[in-house]
């Protein structure tokens, strides 16, 4: 699976962004997916997660009820809709497969795209 992430940007506080990931190669549907970041100087972190079906989603405290993770197999794509941004989201972002959902809310993932920056200004 090779993965495409975009949707990054600048915004203020309080902001919002949507961060799509497009996916080609194997059947995505068939694979849990997934966000992490990487803040300057901090290690990575697990974001959010989606089962293949879209039918259960997982999220990091840090970011429940302010992000969500959906996808749209029919598009190969899996979306991050962030709101109510905070300078602490500040970090690259990565998009992530693997067959495991489990995997992924545990911090790994097979497959991993290229980061997209997203910087939130105070």
């Amino acid at each position: 699976v090779q993965l495409q992430a975009s949707g990054g940007g600048l915004v203020q506080a309080g902001g919002s962004l949507r961060l799509s990931c497009a996916a080609s190669g194997r059947t995505f549907s068939n694979y849990a997916a997934g966000w992490f970041r990487q803040a300057p100087g901090k290690e990575r972190e697990f974001v959010a997660a989606i089962r293949w079906s879209g039918g259960n989603t997982y999220y990091a405290d840090s970011v429940r009820g302010r992000f969500t993770i959906s996808r749209d197999n029919a598009k190969n794509t899996v979306y991050l809709q962030m709101n109510s941004l905070k300078p602490e989201d500040t970090a690259v972002y990565y998009c992530v497969a693997d067959g495991s959902r489990t995997t992924l809310v545990g911090g790994g993932g097979r497959y991993w795209g290229q980061g997209t920056l997203v910087t939130v200004s105070s």
